[in-house]
């Protein structure tokens, strides 16, 4: 009998031992996927706060007073003036709401440890669209622009110069629909950060869950 109670007790001792791993282990699998999807709420806000900057950056419509605060240079004609100040709108514009991306690029390498460092990528392409828009800028305001109804071009040189234009103005400009080119990639930034983040807002089955659910159908 005294071995029989031994045998209890022990049994006991396990048995406790192993709720107390248990729950902690349990606490600990709750506390790390709480934190994920903390994470991925954050950077996903982040991320559709960004987009709708960019959309407020490009869009085609301003006021007379946009773009004035760009410094002059000492030579510049009132028509130059005019093309360039008109480039450095979207300067301007991200100059005022810049603290959107530097929030989520704050939370870059977080992102990347918790849930991968191929997650780099979804930071780079943002940065990379950001860069495509502040470039044609440039190119518009000092180039092509400039070039525009001023500088004799015939044929093909003509025909270049207005493919290139248009495609930079299309970078530049919001055309409001799907068809707009930094539309479609932000889309496909949104489309990476979705599948990265899917499996925390998914709700996980239960042990018990496994052992009832009918896996096979009658009949």
């Amino acid at each position: 009998m005294e071995s029989i109670a031994l045998i209890g007790q022990a049994v006991a001792v396990i048995a406790a031992c192993w709720a107390i791993i248990s729950g902690v282990g349990a606490w600990k699998r709750e506390f790390i996927g709480k934190r994920r999807i903390e994470l991925a709420e954050e950077v996903l806000a982040s991320f559709f706060e960004i987009k709708d900057v960019i959309a407020t950056i490009r869009n085609p419509f301003s006021s007379g007073d946009e773009g004035k605060s760009r410094k002059k240079g000492e030579h510049e004609t009132k028509d130059e003036s005019e093309l360039l100040d008109r480039g450095y709108i979207v300067f301007e514009r991200y100059e005022s709401r810049k603290e959107a991306f530097v929030r989520f690029n704050t939370l870059q390498y977080k992102f990347m440890a918790t849930f991968g460092p191929e997650t780099e990528d979804i930071f780079i392409d943002c940065n990379r669209i950001l860069n495509s828009i502040f470039v044609s800028a440039r190119q518009l305001a000092t180039h092509y622009w400039q070039r525009q109804g001023r500088v004799q071009m015939e044929g093909d040189e003509f025909q270049k110069h207005l493919d290139k234009m248009h495609h930079h103005e299309g970078i530049f400009w919001d055309r409001m629909d799907e068809e707009d080119e930094i539309r479609q990639k932000l889309q496909a930034v949104q489309d990476k950060l979705d599948t990265v983040t899917k499996p925390c807002f998914e709700e996980p089955m239960k042990t018990y869950a496994i052992f009832t659910k009918q896996w096979f159908k009658k009949g």
